[in-house]
């Protein structure tokens, strides 16, 4: 037995028979409850580098919530239950009906979210990105009662520290005003800024906290990409744009649109940010002047649909894909970031085959090489289907919104990717009104015009080193 210990060839026997073992076992693990495309890049980073890829996948391959976070989840839907049968009956609110073409996406919604359609609401497209954060101070300025802001980065910065001179203003009148930010996307600024914050009399928490020796902390792969703030529970923003300045990465600067929402349906942006406080600070925030009787303020219906691991389908995945399959005429999808799932990309290329004229528009700097790599290896099986794809490069195009027939308007904070769909807390809205989808359409215009239409012969030419590049990432588009 001795002389077996020290025999080199036994160890190399016992590492393959090792590694040979791993691999086997997780094929059987990866799999479950798990799409094939995330299995797949799991499994191929696993039969490479077994040690690397299990390690990994402990770390970060399992979209599952800690169990006190999920707890948490089912305990405040138990506890805003009135709040959300007031949502569906209250005699104030009215939930039009808009007809067969429409119908579906709405059910599909209210069945994924828990949130019905709103009518009595108006709607507001802000483009500007300094005139976004101009808006929104206005709007704290004018606040009476509460301020809530949740947003996935909160920098420490000049864009920032007006946002808290207005905080402050109207924590001196007697508003609350309390602000979330994820925990990683809002590192190291936020933990800096926090006892400055608190001093000023704001209630200030991370989401989603990481850190080893930290109390209750999370993966770091699953985050609140959410970008709301709620006035009053009168006046509502969401859509694309953080708290920080346009310029915060070096050699860009960002494009944003957001919604500005007044009506029946900040309350149910209210909603997902009570939620997500309740989540991290056991606060029941349930009191009519968080919830206030709504008022009609214009004609535009609307609908939220949060999404995330603490649901049991991958809401915004689910929805975008039933809306390309459902669209009569025209798709135009605006996305910094688009890695599609075999759905999606089945959808889209499907809606070409149908006589849709479907147009993508990206950014054609890059930010986060490896995602962008990936979704440009999507490129010629997009543009050999039909689909138009324009390249957007006077800024950062950040902005992520959808059009479908110029009837249904999609804002929010979610890409089209698998961290979007299945990892990160997302919120978007649905816009069903024409006029909203003719302001999107003129942003829409503006970005052909200023961008660049691939041409598929011009593409396919692209060096081999760049196309080799491409794929490599796409292997690792479900880890990304």
């Amino acid at each position: 037995m001795p002389a077996l210990l020290t025999d080199q060839t036994f160890w190399v026997n016992v590492f393959f028979a090792v590694e040979w073992a791993v691999r086997i076992a997780m094929i059987v693990v990866v799999p479950f409850r798990r799409s094939p495309e995330a299995a797949k890049g799991w499994l191929l980073l696993i039969f490479f580098e077994p040690a690397i890829g299990v390690a990994l996948y402990l770390l970060i391959g399992r979209p599952t919530l800690p169990a006190w976070r999920i707890q948490r989840h089912v305990e405040f839907m138990t506890l805003c239950k009135p709040v959300y049968q007031r949502l569906g009956n209250d005699p104030n609110i009215f939930h039009p009906q808009l007809g067969p073409t429409l119908d579906h996406a709405v059910t599909l919604a209210e069945n994924l979210g828990r949130l019905p359609i709103l009518g009595g609401n108006s709607a507001a497209i802000l483009s500007d990105y300094d005139g976004t954060i101009d808006r929104l101070i206005d709007d704290i300025d004018m606040a009476h009662d509460h301020v809530h802001l949740l947003f996935y980065i909160v920098a420490d910065d000049a864009t920032m520290a007006r946002v808290i001179e207005a905080l402050t203003r109207a924590v001196d009148r007697g508003v609350v005003c309390r602000l979330l930010a994820d925990s990683l996307g809002s590192r190291p600024d936020f933990g800096r800024m926090l006892p400055r914050l608190l001093a000023a009399g704001i209630l200030a928490e991370e989401t989603m906290r990481v850190g080893f020796f930290r109390r209750r902390t999370g993966r770091i792969d699953l985050r609140n990409h959410r970008k709301i703030a709620v006035i009053d529970g009168r006046v509502a923003y969401t859509g694309s744009q953080n708290l920080v300045d346009a310029t915060f990465k070096r050699g860009l600067t960002y494009e944003e649109l957001n919604v500005r929402l007044s009506g029946p349906i900040a309350l149910e942006l209210q909603a997902v940010f009570v939620e997500d406080w309740y989540v991290e600070t056991g606060e029941t925030l349930s009191d009519m002047r968080y919830f206030p009787d709504p008022r009609i303020e214009g004609d535009v219906t609307a609908q939220t649909l949060p999404s995330g691991p603490g649901y049991p389908r991958e809401n915004n995945q689910r929805l975008i894909v039933s809306l390309i399959h459902a669209a009569a005429r025209r798709i135009v999808i605006t996305m910094p970031y688009m890695v599609p799932d075999e759905a999606l990309l089945q959808a889209l290329q499907t809606a070409v085959l149908r006589g849709i004229d479907v147009t993508l528009v990206v950014p054609l700097p890059m930010d986060q090489i490896l995602v962008c790599l990936a979704q440009r290896s999507y490129y010629d099986e997009l543009l050999g289907a039909g689909v138009k794809i324009c390249r957007y490069g006077k800024r950062f195009l950040h902005a992520k919104h959808v059009t479908i027939d110029d009837a249904i308007a999609w804002i929010g904070s979610s890409n089209l990717d698998i961290r979007s769909f299945a990892l990160n807390a997302e919120v978007v809205v649905l816009l069903y009104d024409t006029n909203v989808c003719a302001s999107l359409a003129r942003e829409q215009a503006r970005y052909l015009r200023d961008g660049q239409m691939l041409d598929p012969a011009g593409w396919s030419q692209r060096p081999a080193a760049i196309k080799v590049a491409e794929n490599l990432a796409r292997l690792l588009g479900p880890l990304l």
